[in-house]
C-alpha cells in the first residue's frame, strides 16, 4: 500500500477517474449496441435519432478525455456507414 498521504490521494483519485471512464464507456457500448439493432431491425428513423444520441455523447466523452478524438470518429464514421448501407 501507499507509504505517504500524498501517494494515497492519487490512488483514491484514480479510482474515481476509472470508476468514471468506466461508467461512460458502457453508456457508450450500450448506445452502439442499441444503435445497431435498430439498423438489423430495419427501422431507420428510430436508428437516425439513436446516432445523434450516440455522437452527442461520444463528442462529450471526448471533451472530458474519456477518448481520444480519433477514436470516436472512427465509431462515429462506422455507424454512419452502417446507417447509409440500410438504404443500399
Amino acid at each position: 500500500m501507499s507509504r505517504n498521504l500524498s501517494a494515497e490521494k492519487n490512488q483514491r483519485q484514480s479510482e474515481k477517474r476509472r470508476l468514471r471512464n468506466k461508467m461512460i464507456k458502457s453508456r457508450a457500448k450500450t448506445l452502439v449496441k442499441d444503435f445497431v439493432e435498430l439498423v438489423d431491425g430495419k427501422k431507420k428513423e428510430e436508428a437516425q435519432k439513436k446516432l445523434t444520441e450516440l455522437s452527442s455523447f461520444l463528442d462529450k466523452a471526448v471533451s472530458k478525455g474519456i477518448y481520444h478524438r480519433n477514436t470516436a470518429a472512427r465509431k462515429k464514421s462506422r455507424m454512419h456507414h452502417l446507417l447509409g448501407s440500410l438504404n443500399a
